[in-house]
C-alpha cells in the first residue's frame, strides 16, 4: 500500500498530518452519547470525533458505523477507543456516560451510581485534554457537574453542565404550539436544577420582545385557569413520559449538546440556560451548580446573565439550591 502511495502522490511536506483545531470527545456510546456524536457530526462542528466506552464491542461497532459514512459527512476523522489517549487533544469532551434512568426514577436517585462512574472518567480527560472544555449530560447533570469540576481540577468557567439548555427548549416548543408561534421567536428560560425542582422564568417570558406576564396572569384567573403552569409540570415530566413510551430519551438531548458544542467551539457567545456554579447569585448561600442564563465562548462560561426575577422565582431557586445541597452535601468525594 505505501508502494501505491508513493506512485499516486508526491508528498510536498511529509510526515504526519497537523492536529485537529476542534476535537470533540464524547464519552458514552448509549443512546444519549450516540444521539450526541451524530448531531455534532451532521452540524459540522468538529474536524474530529472521539468516541470511548468501556463497552469495547459496542464502541467498535458504532464508530465503523459512523466511519462508513464519512463520504456524506464534512468531519475529517471519526475515532474510538477504550484507552483515553484517544482523546489527546480535545477542545471539548462530552461526557454521556452513566447508569441509564429508570422509568419512574427521579434524577438525584441516580447520583451515587453515576459518581463511582466519573471518578474513573474525569481524571483520564482532565490527564490527555488539560486546556478542554468539559460538557457534562449524564443525569443528575447538575451534582455530576460539581462532581466533574472537583475531580477535573479544572477552573470553574470551563466545566459546564447542559442543565436546563433542553427544558427551556422543550419550554418554548409547547409554548409555541398553543399560540401558533415558531419556538424561535418565542424566549423564555426554566431555570434551577434540570429535574424537578426547576423554576420557569414567567415574569421574562417574551414573544418578540413583546411580555407575556399580563396575559399569563389573565390566563390564570379565567375559566381555563393555569393552563401556562401546567406547561411547566409538562416540561418536568416530559423525560418521563419519553422513557415510559420508548424506554430512553436521546434526539432531543442530543440536538441540544450539538448547539452547544457549536456555540463553544466557534465562539459564538450566545445565551443559554447552562449549569455553572451559582453560589453568591440570587442569595444562594450553597456551593452548587444550577442553570442560568450564561454566555458561552471558546472558554466555556464567559459570564453569567444579571436575570431579573420575582421574589417568588428566587424563592423557587434558592429551594432548588438546598434540595441539591440535601444530596451534594453527603457524597464522599
Amino acid at each position: 500500500m505505501e508502494s501505491m502511495r508513493r506512485q499516486l502522490l508526491q508528498e510536498v511536506c511529509p510526515g504526519p498530518a497537523g492536529r485537529p483545531r476542534s476535537k470533540v470527545t464524547v464519552v458514552g456510546v448509549g443512546q444519549v452519547g450516540m444521539a450526541s456524536a451524530v448531531s455534532i457530526l451532521l452540524q459540522n462542528n468538529a474536524d474530529e470525533v472521539a468516541l470511548v466506552d468501556v463497552m469495547e464491542d459496542k464502541l467498535r461497532g458504532e464508530a465503523m458505523d459512523l466511519q462508513h459514512g464519512s463520504l456524506f459527512l464534512k468531519t475529517a476523522k471519526i475515532v474510538a477507543d477504550t484507552d483515553y489517549a484517544v482523546t489527546a487533544g480535545s477542545k471539548l469532551c462530552v461526557v454521556t456516560a452513566g447508569v441509564r434512568q429508570k422509568e419512574g426514577e427521579s434524577r438525584l436517585a441516580l447520583v451515587e451510581r453515576n459518581v463511582a462512574v466519573f471518578r474513573k472518567i474525569i481524571p483520564n480527560l482532565a490527564k490527555y485534554s488539560p486546556d478542554a472544555v468539559l460538557l457534562i449530560v449524564s443525569n443528575p447533570v447538575d451534582i455530576l457537574t460539581f462532581v466533574a469540576w472537583k475531580l477535573s481540577g479544572f477552573p470553574v468557567h470551563r466545566v459546564i453542565g447542559s442543565g436546563t439548555n433542553l427544558d427551556s427548549a422543550r419550554l418554548r416548543f409547547l409554548m409555541g404550539e398553543r399560540l401558533g408561534i415558531s419556538p424561535s421567536s418565542i424566549h423564555g428560560y426554566i431555570i434551577g436544577e434540570h429535574g424537578d425542582s426547576s423554576v420557569a422564568v414567567w415574569s421574562a417570558a417574551n414573544v418578540a420582545g413583546v411580555k407575556l406576564q399580563q396575559a399569563l396572569e389573565s390566563e390564570q384567573r379565567g375559566a381555563e385557569g393555569g393552563i401556562w403552569t401546567s406547561i411547566h409540570k409538562e416540561v418536568i415530566e416530559s423525560a418521563y413520559e419519553v422513557i415510559r413510551l420508548k424506554g430512553y430519551t436521546s434526539w432531543a438531548i442530543g440536538l441540544s449538546v450539538a448547539s452547544l458544542t457549536h456555540c463553544i467551539l466557534k465562539n459564538l457567545r450566545t445565551v443559554n440556560p447552562v449549569s455553572t456554579l451559582v453560589q453568591g447569585k440570587h442569595g444562594i448561600t450553597e456551593e452548587v451548580f444550577l442553570s442560568l442564563p450564561c454566555v458561552l465562548g471558546s472558554t466555556g462560561v464567559c459570564g453569567i446573565l444579571n436575570q431579573p426575577l420575582t421574589p417568588p422565582e428566587m424563592a423557587q431557586l434558592c429551594a432548588s439550591a438546598r434540595a441539591l445541597w440535601e444530596v451534594q452535601s453527603k457524597l464522599e468525594m
